[in-house]
């Protein structure tokens, strides 16, 4: 039992962080176009929310196992938002909105479908 506790947590874990490294380096990515063309505030949030959704599906696909998939593409979703939330305050881009919960949620759904289609695609059972 606790060994199926640590693999969860490790698959968990590496979905999260990888998803949180993806966003930092996509948003700063971003970030030489913004500087470039100066779009709008609008479509700034909208990128940033599409890059987070990206890499909540994508890593938990790549990254979780069989076993209460779904579970733990959440876990991995909701803590990837939180890891980046978290180190963009590190690095001094720190700002919670109110709309903070909504795309808590957002990621945390995407992590579990991502989860989800990974187990489906191996054919896991």
């Amino acid at each position: 039992m606790e060994e199926g506790w640590k693999r969860a947590a490790t698959q968990v874990a590496l979905a999260a962080a990888f998803a949180a490294v993806f966003y930092l380096l996509a948003a700063a990515l971003f970030a030489v176009i913004v500087k470039a063309y100066a779009p709008s505030q609008t479509a700034i949030v909208a990128v940033n929310w599409a890059i987070k959704g990206a890499g909540a599906f994508a890593f938990p696909l790549i990254f979780v196992r069989k076993g209460r998939a779904l579970f733990k593409g959440l876990a991995a979703g909701a803590l990837a938002c939180v890891l980046a939330m978290l180190l963009f305050g590190a690095i001094g881009g720190f700002h919670v909105t109110a709309f903070f919960p909504l795309e808590l949620l957002f990621c945390a759904a995407l992590g579990g479908l991502g989860a989800i289609f990974g187990v489906k695609l191996r054919k896991e059972e």
